[in-house]
């Protein structure tokens, strides 16, 4: 990072390293090639609209629009992926600011054009479409999609309806846009001073850093920094997320669900009881975290806890620093049990600007991994020299090799595998790479502080993200109830939330009554419930592979390149884990609750 004097600042772009860039021009070499496909996409549209009316005519002519929706759709993808891949370079650049704005309403035209695809679907009498399928040399590729199709046929409008709905979907963006550019481009933070009486700008990228400072006057500058920025700002991300609601309503009531919960879950094919069940397994559990937050008190000598002092690691006298460098050499060895062409191929992606590494002004914060179907996956981070970055680039490269494997073995209809088991390949790397630290470390104090950092990732993952998932719940019922998302209203069912999850032994601070607001997922409703369910499996399908080794390994490679070619709790069970089952949530609890009762022990005999 640069510097300037005693205020450390984000570097522009413009001054980090290519080796720590993406290299987005593996997708586009220049943005004329961009232009190039929006025009191609805008020509074929019309072809595509000529099919309306007429898929249900034959087999040959069901096959030859689905294949050029097919042809459009990856079109678009590609240039809405690197646009907004551009943009997230750096979000104040105008450039790519209109160019993603252009290429959101073109993805919105080709949705619109597309809409009467499934309609028709529907309307072509069940045994004529069986008989299309196997009459018809290439439609049996489109077999589960078309059964996909025809199991949402009482949620499906007319053809009109549909289009109508399609033209919408950009107003439904809107919150999500309005937030993103207000939380990436627009919010700043005030400067806190460091550990070492520096002036140092609290950046998203930096928030956790600072959390896991041993100096807790840094903890407490940086959190009430953050917070009182999106404080300042309640009432326009309130509204922003009630619109967001309000369009998650909106979507589902049209199709007749009987809430938004049952609408999204639909779309995977999801019963709402494993939204359900994995609440109230966490719910009768949380005895554990109760107990996890006493032991770090006690183990941190506080007399109060509190919501800044969740983050540091509980452990003294560990300063655990990994590189970059470092922290790429550490996955490699840690996925190991993947097999020699899993780690050839992390390898290579790791070399070949897959991973665009740095900080910088403008970037959108956070950990991503993404891409465009026919190019590979990519991965964003905000890079800080610590152990849970590490971490975060083995979950990060887990989604990547889940693309990569989907990708090469899947044609474009099922390349993109569904967001119930988007989190499992990531958190599989995450359990593999802790297992190996584990295995590596003989120093009893690194080894408690690695059991710390996965108690942490229980904590963060399984149960807050389960709180996330109430609190998503918990706001889309008040909505459909009647009730006004107000600041006061979300704030004040927030912080029941946290007190439950959390406990009577940490003090609940008023700021944290805000951390909703920071939530960017929120936008994309009833996602985080999965990383939940997705850590779960992945804990069952870790120990798998370790303990059974080639078998495991082979089926977890289907798994990977299946995309979306079966339901995703069927490709789970191909794999050895029952979703449908709240198993494998209790049995990932129990391994939590293993890790705690050793770190008990071990401070109860210092």
């Amino acid at each position: 990072m640069l510097s300037h004097e005693n205020v450390e600042d984000i570097p522009e772009r413009k001054d980090v390293p290519v080796s720590l860039k993406w290299k987005l021009e593996d997708i586009y070499g220049s943005d004329e090639m961009v232009e190039a496909d929006m025009s191609i996409i805008k020509f074929k549209l019309p072809e595509l609209g000529a099919f309306a009316g007429r898929l249900g005519t034959d087999g040959l002519t069901l096959l030859a629009g689905l294949e050029l929706k097919d042809e459009i759709e990856e079109l678009a993808s590609r240039v809405f992926v690197y646009t907004h891949m551009r943009k997230d370079e750096d979000n104040a650049n105008p450039k790519y600011q209109a160019m993603h704005d252009r290429a959101a309403s073109l993805a919105v035209e080709v949705g619109s054009a597309a809409s009467f695809v499934s309609p028709e679907i529907l309307a072509i009498p069940e045994e004529s479409l069986e008989r299309f399928i196997c009459d018809t040399p290439g439609l049996g590729l489109y077999r589960q999609y078309l059964h996909s199709v025809a199991r949402r046929r009482a949620h499906t409008l007319t053809v009109a309806e549909e289009r109508i709905i399609a033209m919408a979907a950009e107003m439904g963006h809107g919150a999500s846009t309005i937030f993103s550019m207000l939380n990436n481009a627009d919010v700043r933070f005030p400067s806190i001073v460091d550990e070492g009486g520096n002036s140092v700008e609290v950046t998203k990228g930096r928030f956790i850093k600072f959390m896991e400072s041993r100096d807790r006057r840094v903890r407490k500058d940086a959190f009430d920094a953050l917070y009182s920025s999106y404080r300042s700002l309640l009432n326009t991300i309130s509204a922003s997320y009630s619109a967001s609601v309000k369009a998650d309503a909106f979507n589902t009531r049209v199709r007749k669900y009987d809430s938004s919960l049952a609408g999204f879950l639909d779309r995977d094919n999801i019963p709402v009881d494993v939204y359900g069940n994995l609440i109230d397994a966490v719910r009768s559990r949380l005895d554990l975290m109760h107990r996890y937050v006493a032991l770090r008190k006690r183990s941190l000598g506080l007399d109060e806890l509190h919501m800044y002092d969740i983050y540091v690691p509980i452990i003294p006298d560990i300063d655990w620093k990994v590189s970059y460098d470092e922290a790429r050499e550490m996955v490699k060895e840690g996925l190991h049990p993947l097999g020699e062409a899993y780690g050839a191929q992390l390898s290579a992606g790791l070399e070949m600007g897959w991973v665009d590494v740095a900080e910088n002004r403008g970037k959108t914060s956070g950990a991503y991994s993404w891409g465009a179907y026919g190019a590979h996956p990519y991965v964003l981070l905000n890079w800080q020299d610590t152990l849970n970055n590490a971490f975060t680039l083995a979950h990060e490269m887990g989604h990547a090799m889940h693309f990569h494997y989907s990708w090469s073995r899947q044609p474009f209809v099922y390349s993109d595998y569904s967001i119930f088991v988007a989190e499992v390949a990531s958190t599989v790397n995450e359990v593999l790479l802790m297992e190996h630290l584990l295995r590596k470390t003989t120093d009893p104090v690194r080894r408690m502080y690695l059991l710390n950092h996965c108690l942490e990732e229980f904590r963060g993952t399984v149960f807050r993200q389960t709180m996330f998932a109430e609190f998503e719940r918990e706001a889309h019922r008040m909505f459909e109830s009647g009730q006004a998302l107000t600041p006061e209203a979300m704030c004040e069912k927030y912080i029941e939330l946290n007190r439950a999850y959390y406990g009577p032994e940490i003090v609940h601070d008023e700021a944290i009554a805000a951390e909703w607001a920071r939530i960017p997922h929120f936008y994309n409703a009833f996602y985080v419930y999965q990383y939940a369910t997705g850590y779960s499996a992945a804990v069952a399908l870790a120990n798998k592979i370790i303990s059974e080794g080639v078998p495991a390994r082979e089926r977890y490679i289907e798994f990977l390149s299946g995309g979306s070619s079966k339901y995703p709790i069927d490709l789970l069970r191909g794999a050895g884990v029952d979703m449908a089952s709240p198993e494998p949530v209790v049995k990932a609890l129990d391994v939590f609750e293993r890790c705690l009762t050793e770190m008990e022990s071990f401070f109860a005999n210092r």
